[in-house]
């Protein structure tokens, strides 16, 4: 599977979108998965990191070509007065002398203890790390897109909540005036509701500001420019008893290692790191090439065509290179040294990467849990509010209570629902992690 996510990557450049588009800004109401989606597109951290990337296919490129020999070719010309080495007698003559001088080389490396074999399997190690690398920076993004676009949800309920607090607080309001208006209450009374009243609409505006504040951390989480046009599309979220995963920590903990990214990412760390102690021993080892020239020349003085000469001052050469590191006073040494210490420092980065992985899904899964728990509880509690605000209404409305009763009832009964839905969509987004980890496509419908 890595060969071949490996080999999709440099056949298709890894499915890089174009880097010098503007960003997407979405026309309408934009559900979750759109959400996600133009966060990836414009997110300039993982534009940077696909850059990184293409560097790293070019390194690869340039690796490749060590395994083939180089060839060159040039050529010169110069005129010399005086006196100078005649380059067709090498003798000196005192004399005008024009020259053409063609080469042409080549060198070729035969054996160096597989440095260049390691090296591209190095640089393919590190592609595919790169690749593991964006994939784990995607799911960073997918996760706080949702959490800011829960957190829209959240608000947008808490906007109702107090829409219905005020129009309650004002139907009150109006009963209430019309019965001090007939001698039935006291005006204590009006004046009370005329409090709440004024209280409710600062809730109101409270709540629209925060709603407005979620929807700004979410455009820029999208990174494209806040209007009051941006607007999300409301998923239906439905919590029934089979909501939370069945799975334990420790079951979530086995199937994430096995698919996370940034553990996969670690694994390679190591990997490469193995490549580059080899490298570094290859220093030890004697390196063999091989060079071939080739070269001609001529001279204006002669009465003989260019073709004549060149064709007669034609010389080749070919021969073998060996080299032998007697003493590289301690760099060999030092190099395998660094390397193995490199090797050390990526296993110790591959066990935190786990030991992270593991800490962050304990903790979500007790969140989960604790979150369920509290889920419950509200719901059990709403219960309990509505049914006593819906007596303490009636009671009111006959007159058995008066307006300070009445607005505790209510106070009560929309505190309990404003925490009922904080509870509700940190359960949801608490279980959506879970769900992340396990794999599971990550949806709010």
């Amino acid at each position: 599977m890595r060969k071949f996510l490996l080999g999709f990557a440099l056949a298709t450049g890894i499915g890089f979108s174009t880097f010098a588009q503007e960003a997407v800004i979405p026309s309408g109401p934009i559900d979750l998965e759109t959400a996600v989606s133009i966060a990836l597109n414009n997110n300039l951290t993982l534009k940077r990191s696909e850059l990184n990337q293409l560097a790293n296919e070019a390194t690869l490129l340039q690796n490749q070509g060590q395994r083939y020999p180089n060839l060159t070719a040039g050529g010169s010309t110069n005129f010399n007065w005086g006196r100078s080495i005649n380059p067709a007698t090498n003798l000196f003559e005192t004399q005008r002398i024009g020259n053409i001088n063609l080469s042409a080389s080549s060198n070729a490396t035969v054996f160096n203890a597989g440095r260049i074999n390691n090296t591209i399997n190095q640089t393919k190690t590190i592609i595919e790390q790169g690749y593991y690398n964006i994939e784990a920076t995607k799911n960073t993004i997918t996760l706080n897109v949702i959490n800011f676009y829960v957190n829209v949800v959240f608000n947008q309920e808490q906007v109702k909540i107090a829409e219905n607090q005020l129009k309650t607080t004002q139907n009150q309001l109006e009963r209430t005036t019309k019965l001090v208006d007939a001698g039935s209450l006291p005006y204590s009374d009006q004046l009370d509701l005329q409090s709440q009243l004024a209280t409710n609409n600062v809730d109101l505006i409270n709540a629209r500001a925060t709603l407005n504040n979620s929807m700004l951390s979410l455009a820029q989480a999208l990174q494209i420019p806040f209007s009051s046009d941006f607007q999300i599309e409301k998923p239906q979220l439905d919590i029934d008893d089979t909501f939370m995963v069945s799975e334990s920590s420790s079951s979530i903990f086995q199937t994430a290692v096995s698919t996370m990214p940034e553990i996969k990412a670690a694994e390679l760390g190591v990997e490469s790191a193995n490549y580059d102690i080899k490298i570094a021993k290859s220093g030890y080892y004697p390196t063999i090439g091989l060079y071939a020239n080739l070269g001609s020349n001529y001279v204006d003085i002669y009465d003989e065509t260019f073709s004549n000469q060149i064709d007669f001052n034609f010389r080749q050469s070919a021969g073998l290179q060996l080299s032998v590191p007697l003493f590289s006073r301690m760099v060999n040494k030092s190099n395998v040294q660094r390397a193995n210490v490199q090797k050390r420092l990526a296993e110790v980065s591959e066990l935190e990467a786990r030991n992270q992985l593991r800490q962050d899904i304990e903790t979500a899964y007790t969140n989960a849990l604790a979150s369920e728990q509290s889920y419950q509880a509200s719901l059990t509690r709403i219960a309990s509010l509505e049914e006593s605000f819906r007596i303490s209404q009636q009671r009111f409305e006959l007159g058995a209570i008066n307006s300070v009763d009445f607005q505790i009832a209510q106070n009560n009964l929309f505190s309990a629902q404003s925490q009922l839905v904080y509870d509700k969509y940190t359960y949801i987004f608490r279980v959506k992690v879970l769900d992340f980890y396990l794999g599971n496509p990550i949806n709010l419908n």
